[in-house]
């Protein structure tokens, strides 16, 4: 009793001294001890949505496309509902081409691509429909589309980025190609890509870059929060490898990734938010269909992990290191 007595006589001389309401004084007195220091650096958050959409394979079908365009946009507007800030969408989001339907010499034989075939008009009002949904929603928007290059060069297979006002800020292109992609399909992209929103910093990797571990190494050196990575496919059985990367890249490198794919692949493995210790923070339904997942990404500047494995990446080790064979100074032998 003396001691909740003292302790509210504590509570009623703050809220005589600051003119404080009770229960005001209570909440201030009560404040946990474990709150950041003033001064501390401050963490950044951002609310993120990463979609799974229909796959589009016929880059003839029309139809198809503005029904894709249609999908995303609705995806758009859920997450706008949801408080996102940022959307992501797969790699070839209205249309990811099979190589075999732009084939010349296809569908039986795999040859240069065609790119007569590709509905290029249709393309270019669903993105500029998408574009003026962006700035209706103030949403930020990431999807995959080729970029039509001047023939007789190839198109790249890109990411675009449209910010909350509506603009083009940026355009990732795929670097580290597949055979078919780079010996028939499309031309490769030279040089990283980074954007900033709220003051959090994205990079964008497509296609099967989540091989490379080099690529997002890179990002971590250029000091990104999170990787968008865009990837396609409608044959299930190909999602697994690229999930366990997308997990094992963000906990190596102390960052968040974002997976985005087709709908299809979902039954295995579903798209998500990897989390910088390597964990599914949020994931999209397995079922197969279209859907988002949202995510509160953040960073928290009290994590040594990141800056720890900078440092040992470099010459850390160096000094410490024993010259000549360490072998041949063996004093014992097993």
């Amino acid at each position: 009793m003396t001691r909740n007595g003292n302790f509210k006589r504590k509570v009623r001389a703050r809220a005589a001294r600051t003119g404080e309401s009770y229960t005001s004084a209570l909440s201030h007195i009560r404040k946990p001890k474990t709150e950041p220091q003033t001064g501390a650096p401050a963490g950044k958050s951002l609310r993120l949505a990463v979609a799974q959409t229909t796959v589009c394979l016929d880059p003839r079908d029309a139809d198809a496309f503005r029904a894709n365009g249609a999908e995303m946009r609705l995806l758009m507007r859920q997450a706008n509902e949801a408080g996102a800030r940022l959307i992501h969408f797969p790699e070839g989001t209205i249309c990811f081409p099979s190589k075999r339907l732009l084939s010349e010499s296809g569908p039986r034989e795999i040859g240069a691509a065609d790119w007569s075939r590709y509905q290029w008009e249709v393309l270019r009002e669903e993105l500029e429909e998408t574009r003026k949904h962006a700035k209706e929603l103030k949403l930020w928007t990431v999807f995959g589309a080729p970029h039509r290059l001047t023939p007789p060069h190839r198109p790249h297979n890109s990411l675009y980025v449209i910010s909350d006002r509506g603009e083009l800020v940026t355009r990732y292109d795929e670097r580290l190609l597949s055979h078919t992609k780079i010996s028939f399909m499309y031309s490769p992209g030279r040089i990283p890509v980074t954007f900033e929103v709220d003051g959090m910093r994205f990079g964008c990797a497509a296609g099967i870059e989540s091989h490379y571990h080099e690529i997002f190494t890179e990002y971590e050196r250029l000091d990104v929060d999170c990787v968008l990575f865009s990837t396609s496919g409608e044959v299930p059985s190909a999602a697994p490898p690229f999930g366990a990367e997308v997990l094992g890249v963000a906990a190596s490198n102390t960052f968040w990734v974002s997976y985005a794919a087709h709908a299809p692949q979902s039954v295995i493995a579903p798209c998500g938010i990897a989390g910088p210790k390597g964990q599914w923070v949020a994931r999209c339904p397995d079922d197969g269909k279209p859907g988002i997942a949202i995510a509160e990404i953040t960073t928290d500047p009290a994590n040594l992990a990141r800056p720890w494995r900078r440092n040992a990446r470099g010459d850390l080790y160096r000094p410490h290191q024993i010259e000549g064979d360490p072998r041949s100074d063996s004093r014992e032998a097993f």
